[in-house]
């Protein structure tokens, strides 16, 4: 729904409101006009069910809403000394419609200065689960969430195993398209294997699943993404159930916030102008300068002499971790990544014969590769050059760089596209120029060629953003080894990540330390 539709439709909500409560506000020493008034027919159910005034906030964030709702209709109808299960069962399985019965059939005599606590030990779980519930989804929605290195396309920056924190606030934290859906999970509750939230994705539906759709809205952040920063980031082009299944049974049109999360590099910004020779990029004519933290990473095809080679010592002696195999009859190997480092010391390896960069050739097209049109003879390591789209930045449009742009012009921005000969209509109108409505990255994996990223599918809009990678407050190499130096590390920063879990051990046992002293020494006076 649009902005509009939806501001009738809250409209329509608190006539619902009102019509169902308008006695029960006059039985609680209230006007009825009160229970009209948006907004403020909500501070009113606040003090009328004893509760404080700035819940009414709550009910206006998505998906906390869906929790708070719930809490609402129980704690009206224990205003009004409803306090059964099974009155409780009714508030709910009614979607509040249960406050009509109380309002207009039951006899009903409202409760003064009621005790707001649980009556009984499962009462007092529940409202603690609930608003543990609720205060973990602002806080996963509107200022850090957790988020694990699913693949190794950042190597030696973040490694596969890495808990992170991801800021939502740098950037600004964006509100949840997706109202309808379970808190705290992406697309898929775990253990069910269902989906999350409500929403039919099949292409162009039309289902009534969809009108509850918010419009792309961000709180203002604090800084902007800049060159060479890792993001978090919804995949634009996901069409998957699963993003480790790559053949699924039909295509999937996903809510954009609840496409696939990814991470990535951002090697260019909106206006810039990126090219990439031999696997390195180029920005504005020159070529990218990583941070220090940063490893490249590229695959290359090894002639062992006799022997095979023992992942276990690879990964120890020479830190190469990634996926390494036999790709022909003379026992050729295919590493598909080594660090520069790492090479330097591999080479020297008694088994290497003789080691040749897996490097595609300049000019032979790779249908994988984006923009996907037989125009365009690019590979992964020869790209461009291409110009990033920038809000409010106008280009020439022709047929020659129509397909660099279109997915922009019709599936980020919303626009309809015909080509009739020679002429290029968008929205109806015949033109040669575009206006970008919003901003655009470039998102490339440091592992270069065992990487997903931009090269596949382009354009990373600046509404797919998710946020900031911060901290990593726990890693692990596989399921037992824990990498102790990468607890309580920063993601960005110059030189070596310190760790910072030995002194969060000393605050964390001095402040249990001064609480106990303190209530030893309160207890003997």
């Amino acid at each position: 729904m649009t902005l509009t539709q939806w501001f009738i439709f809250l409209l329509v909500i608190q006539v619902i409101h009102g019509l169902g409560t308008w006695k029960l506000y006059l039985k609680a020493g209230r006007k009825a006009w009160e229970a009209f008034v948006p907004i403020y027919n909500g501070i009113v159910l606040m003090r009328i069910i004893n509760r404080p005034w700035w819940w009414i906030i709550l009910m206006f964030l998505p998906i906390v809403n869906l929790i708070m709702l719930i809490v609402v209709w129980v704690e009206t109808a224990r205003s009004f000394g409803k306090n059964t299960y099974f009155d409780t069962f009714l508030a709910i399985i009614s979607l509040g419609f249960y406050n009509y019965y109380l309002n207009y059939i039951a006899d009903v005599d409202y409760i003064e200065n009621r005790s707001i606590h649980p009556k009984s030990g499962s009462g007092e779980w529940a409202s603690s689960i609930l608003f543990a519930i609720v205060a973990a989804t602002i806080v996963h929605t509107y200022f850090m969430q957790p988020f694990t290195i699913p693949s190794s396309s950042l190597e030696k920056s973040l490694l596969v195993g890495d808990f992170l924190f991801v800021s939502k606030f740098h950037y600004g934290a964006r509100v949840p398209m997706t109202t309808v859906a379970a808190p705290m999970v992406h697309d898929t509750i775990p253990g069910l294997k269902t989906k999350s939230y409500l929403f039919d994705d099949h292409k162009d539906s039309r289902s009534w699943k969809n009108k509850f759709q918010l419009p792309y809205l961000r709180i203002p952040g604090f800084e902007t993404i800049t060159r060479n920063e890792i993001v978090v980031f919804n995949q634009p082009a996901d069409t998957l159930l699963d993003m480790n299944d790559f053949r699924p049974d039909r295509n999937y049109y996903k809510p954009i916030d609840k496409k696939t999360n990814l991470v990535k590099r951002c090697v260019g910004l909106p206006g810039d102008t990126l090219e990439v020779r031999n696997g390195y990029v180029y920005i504005n004519g020159k070529q990218n300068e990583l941070p220090d933290r940063a490893q490249l990473q590229f695959s290359y095809y090894v002639q062992p002499k006799t022997n095979r080679f023992n992942p276990r010592l690879l990964k120890d002696r020479y830190d190469i971790t990634d996926y390494f195999g036999i790709v022909n009859a003379q026992n050729t190997y295919r590493f598909s990544a080594i660090s520069d480092a790492a090479l330097a010391k591999f080479k020297n390896h008694p088994n290497v014969g003789s080691i040749t960069p897996g490097t595609a050739e300049q000019g032979v097209r790779d249908k994988n590769v984006f923009p996907h049109h037989p125009n365009y003879n690019w590979n992964v390591d020869f790209f461009g050059p291409l110009y990033i789209p920038e809000k409010g930045k106008t280009i020439k449009i022709n047929l020659e760089v129509l397909p660099l742009y279109k997915r922009v012009i019709t599936e980020y921005e919303g626009n309809t596209l015909q080509v009739n000969g020679n002429q290029i209509s968008i929205n109806g109108a015949v033109t040669d120029s575009y206006t970008f409505k919003q901003d655009y990255y470039w998102m490339m994996g440091d592992n270069r060629h065992n990487s997903i990223d931009a090269r596949a599918w382009g354009f990373v809009p600046f509404n797919h953003v998710v946020g900031k990678p911060v901290f990593i407050w726990m890693s692990w190499d596989g399921i037992k080894n824990p990498r102790w130096e990468r607890f309580f590390t920063t993601v960005h920063g110059k030189g070596k990540a310190t760790s910072y879990f030995i002194p969060f051990l000393i605050v964390l046992f001095g402040w249990f330390a001064i609480s106990k002293w303190r209530k030893r020494r309160k207890a003997s006076h």
